[in-house]
């Protein structure tokens, strides 16, 4: 089981704006991909021989789930599945489901890989619709954490990093569409 490393602050190498805010990197593209092999090498060890089925959440955890899935060491399969709950740099605390799972699960060992757990109701939501499909295991992966903003209770076995309660963007995150592109994660220093 990977356990989380709370994230200490780097000091800032660039700045940039987007739309009506600025950001400053926060965790480099270096550091994120260490992290993530990290988190490979325990899912590999732990999952060996269970032919996972890793399931990714769009849009923010693709370029983790890429990353990540180079990384395993193991038979596995990856499929997609939507939900959101984000409006602007506020969670709305409503989950909607946009796309929906098309694989039978049943009696599955599933990974879900998450770019980011903060109030922890969408995952939440997700746990609950997984549970109707009858999987035999479902473990949680995310990159990103944030402790401090957590509303519901969650075993996540697998995580990258836990952060402060701020706004970020970049390695798939973004801030109304734009950032998701970015290699490095940043967060907002100006509103």
């Amino acid at each position: 089981m990977y356990i989380c490393n709370v994230f200490s602050d780097i000091s800032a190498m660039e700045t940039i704006h987007v739309k009506d805010l600025t950001f400053s990197i926060s965790i480099p593209e270096v550091q994120i991909l260490e992290r993530v092999s990290r988190v490979a090498e325990h899912l590999t060890r732990d999952l060996e021989g269970k032919n996972p089925l890793f399931l990714c959440v769009l849009n923010g955890a693709f370029m983790f789930a890429s990353d990540l899935m180079k990384r395993v060491n193991i038979p596995a399969e990856i499929c997609f599945v939507k939900y959101s709950s984000y409006q602007g740099t506020q969670t709305t605390g409503k989950v909607n489901e946009i796309i929906g799972l098309n694989q039978d699960i049943a009696g599955r060992v599933i990974v879900i890989v998450e770019d980011i757990i903060d109030s922890g109701f969408t995952m939440q939501h997700l746990l609950t619709d997984l549970k109707k499909m009858n999987p035999a295991e479902v473990h949680i992966c995310s990159l990103l954490m944030k402790p401090g903003n957590l509303q519901v209770p969650l075993n996540v076995e697998y995580c990258a990093m836990e952060i402060p309660n701020d706004f970020i963007l970049g390695y798939g995150l973004d801030y109304d569409g734009y950032g998701r592109n970015l290699p490095d994660i940043y967060t907002v220093v100006e509103k």
